[in-house]
């Protein structure tokens, strides 16, 4: 078959309603961050998995190229198609259904463009709770979250997006439709399939629907703003928090000065929550499924006793859910910040939470011999993830600063993270913008098993080609 026909008949199985164009394509061929133009020779909206089992069939027949995309809201170019004469690109937006809620058993089934806030609204509706949480969630999609296996604020708690998955509805290369809809916590049957895609970007198949995991809906939280010593003071906050709390920490987030800096400056209403600056900041929650648990005793004496080891030196307990809302508005507005600042140079990086302190340090070092630069750092403590982005010197061309310095500047980093043994991809994915890393970093007897299962499953490389793994290179 060839292309031309291969289009027309894709336009005929999703019908005009599931036609894209003009201004609607152009929007979602561009990537989250710019960085990326894309180019594809259709955008398709299918309704249900049959419909996309469909389109990827007579994609397969014709090896066209089939680029998944969910909210369009990642930070690497997984889900932006390359190719304006053999490929499509594959919006997952009006499958959006929530199919089941089990309330005894505590899960949801849900379809993939369903977004990540409804899928929280739903749950709270039987008073449970979907887990996931990160700044993108009135936004992004339930299967961009499990393709890219996201991460997000409460991973300390409740782990990443594959750790809440009991099931996957996946469309196949072959456009065949591989369904484990179960939600079963136990399941020995042979091999973990479901875990192949989960992270995998769209690479092996489409993720269709999934069933998630819920937990029983918090009656009471605690948040505090605290101003620690050093990165080795904001870790030992954390160990404290975990022990004296009965591990219920639900989220740990370090925020540096300058990162604030960015917020107070750009952002409209932002106020600093202390009295004067400090060099290093921890957002702490706590929270319980119960309503009264004496939890804001517990986070007073955590702290008491953080401030008596001079591991605290200032810090404020939200009184109010207004409040709350307004410190985790100074974390979730960091990204927007930096944009509004002019850019910069990203990292998504983790290392084991003990490492963090050493991290902070020996990277500003190496980063000093290299350029002058601004950082900008803040991220999930409680998980060992940190963004670690370098920004020019005030008043200096971002683009300019990247053509000169960011190759160095990023190799300095992620040799450092290797170092100490982290990843260089901590939440955001691999798509085109870190595949040298995963080559670079990546042990060989790794790689050649990816690329056997690339081959074994996508024989004819349709599915997001280009992503995670390079085209070219060693086969299994």
């Amino acid at each position: 078959m060839d292309v031309r026909t291969a289009l027309a008949q894709i336009a005929d199985i999703v019908g005009p309603t599931g036609l894209v164009d003009g201004a609607d394509a152009e929007a979602l061929l561009i990537d989250e961050r710019g960085l990326y133009q894309g180019r594809a020779a259709l955008v398709v909206r299918p309704a249900s998995a049959e419909e996309c089992a469909r389109v990827v069939r007579v994609c397969n027949e014709a090896s066209v190229g089939v680029v998944p995309q969910g909210g369009n809201t990642g930070y690497c170019g997984g889900a932006t198609p390359l190719d304006a004469e053999n490929q499509i690109l594959l919006n997952l937006s009006r499958m959006n259904r929530v199919r089941e809620i089990d309330a005894v058993g505590f899960t949801m089934t849900v379809e993939a463009g369903l977004i990540l806030a409804q899928a929280h609204a739903a749950a709270e509706e039987q008073d449970l709770l979907f887990p996931l949480s990160m700044g993108s969630e009135g936004s992004c999609q339930i299967g961009g979250n499990l393709a890219t296996n996201a991460g997000g604020v409460a991973v300390l708690r409740y782990g990443t997006a594959r750790d809440l998955v009991l099931g996957l509805e996946v469309v196949l290369p072959s456009g065949e439709i591989m369904s484990n809809l179960k939600g079963l916590r136990k399941d020995n049957a042979g091999y973990d399939l479901n875990g192949l895609f989960l992270g995998a970007e769209g690479t092996l198949g489409i993720i269709t629907a999934a069933v998630l995991k819920l937990v029983p809906l918090p009656r009471s939280r605690q948040l505090a703003w605290v101003a620690v010593t050093d990165p080795d003071a904001a870790c030992r906050l954390l160990v404290r928090a975990r022990r004296e709390s009965g591990d219920r920490v639900v989220s740990a987030e370090y925020v540096s000065r300058a990162s604030l800096e960015l917020v107070l400056e750009h952002v409209a209403g932002a106020r600093d929550p202390l009295d004067k600056p400090y060099g290093h900041y921890v957002l702490l929650e706590l929270a319980s499924a119960e309503a009264d648990t004496g939890l804001r005793a517990v986070m007073e004496r955590i702290l008491e006793t953080a401030l008596e080891k001079d591991e605290i030196q200032d810090g404020v307990i939200a009184e109010s859910g207004r409040q709350r809302d307004a410190l985790w508005a100074l974390r979730e507005a960091i990204p927007e910040a930096e944009k509004h600042d002019g850019g910069s140079v990203k990292h998504d990086i983790s290392v084991r939470v003990s490492q963090i302190p050493t991290l902070l340090h020996d990277a500003e070092a190496a980063l000093s011999a290299l350029a002058p630069h601004r950082l900008s750092v803040f991220g999930h403590i409680g998980d060992g993830n940190l963004h670690y982005n370098v920004l020019p010197p005030p008043g200096s061309n971002l683009q300019a600063f990247k053509d000169k310095f960011a190759a160095s500047l990023t190799a300095a980093v992620y040799e450092l993270v290797n170092r100490l043994g982290g990843s260089f991809s901590a939440e955001h994915g691999v798509g085109i913008e870190k595949r040298d890393e995963l080559e670079r970093f990546t042990a060989p007897v790794a790689l050649d098993l990816m690329r056997s299962l690339k081959k074994a499953m996508d024989p004819n490389g349709i599915m997001n080609p280009g992503k995670v793994l390079s085209q070219a290179g060693r086969t299994g």
